[in-house]
């Protein structure tokens, strides 16, 4: 049963979403069992995995909060902001999330949770300051849209097992700065510490290689599903132009934020309406491999073919 009536199911972001998590799943299984085999008790890798995955499934939503100095507000405190939610809400005929405000200057809004009935949907100070309230309501609509698709948890478990290799490199990294990768002594003792060096290596090896590949999986999925919840946020509004020109004036209003508050968010960029870029912004390029959106361009023009669709043209 969809989450909203009236947010039709993207049957795309959908065999996405299962194609990315299926081919996580196998890489994870492939994870652990090479560790295993090359000596690291199978038992301390499976706790540690089940550890990590459950923080940060559980409490992915709380931590994205408080590194962006976001909280829930009442109705009472922000009638404006609620006012817009409740209209979409009527609109997409979907439940009500939580309503938050993060206090930070950067123009930007995001979704988090770890189900719908837990979903927040927070806007920035910067946004609500420099965008106008049907503006606001086309950023919300499109993070609504991710509630409605459901992809914000997939995103939170994918790039779980890019946090465990992660890990497991910087380990393998400081053991062999601090010692790790080699021994003293002759004969069989000497033996030992360069099997245990080429174990480590080994190690280290597998898990940069599962941390690339669960990069590039999660990195693919997020561009698609920006996609999707800008073409759904649009249709549900039914003016695809409002929602391009608050992409338009939010991606030129990023440029006038501080770089340090840019790099401090940049960890975030995966569930921003707009990334949080501390580089320079180009078109086609290898840097495209590793956005967490698709390029102002391409966003843009497919609002503007949606506006044509809705026989609204610009």
């Amino acid at each position: 049963m969809p989450l909203a009536r009236n947010v039709a199911p993207d049957r795309g972001l959908t065999f996405r979403m299962f194609v990315t998590g299926l081919l996580l799943v196998i890489l994870y299984g492939a994870f652990i069992t090479i560790l295993w085999r090359v000596g690291l008790s199978f038992a301390a890798i499976v706790v540690i995995a089940a550890l990590l995955l459950f923080a940060q499934y559980w409490f992915s939503d709380r931590i994205a909060m408080w590194s962006m100095h976001g909280h829930v507000v009442t109705p009472e405190q922000q009638p404006e902001l609620h006012g817009i939610i409740d209209r979409l809400c009527a609109l997409a005929d979907m439940p009500k999330p939580k309503v938050a405000i993060a206090d930070v200057d950067m123009p930007n809004a995001f979704a988090t949770g770890r189900s719908p009935k837990s979903a927040v949907v927070c806007a920035t100070t910067g946004l609500l300051r420099r965008l106008d309230e049907p503006e606001v309501e086309a950023v919300l609509a499109h993070e609504l849209s991710h509630v409605a698709h459901r992809d914000v948890a997939i995103m939170t478990l994918a790039s779980t097992l890019g946090v465990i290799a992660g890990l497991t490199t910087r380990m393998m990294l400081y053991a062999g700065l601090f010692g790790g990768f080699g021994g003293r002594g002759g004969g069989r003792n000497n033996q030992g510490a360069q099997q245990l060096v080429l174990i480590e290596m080994m190690v280290m090896l597998v898990s940069m290689a599962v941390y690339a590949i669960s990069f590039l999986l999660t990195r693919a999925l997020s561009r698609y599903r920006e996609l999707a919840a800008d073409r759904s946020g649009a249709i549900l509004i039914g003016r695809p132009s409002v929602l391009a020109s608050a992409l338009v004036k939010v991606t030129g209003e990023m440029s006038r934020i501080p770089t340090r508050d840019l790099r401090r968010a940049e960890a975030f960029n995966a569930f921003f309406f707009t990334p949080a870029l501390t580089q320079g912004r180009g078109g086609i390029s290898i840097s495209s491999l590793f956005s967490t959106h698709p390029s102002l361009e391409r966003r843009l023009a497919q609002l503007s073919e949606l506006e044509v669709q809705l026989g609204q043209p610009s």
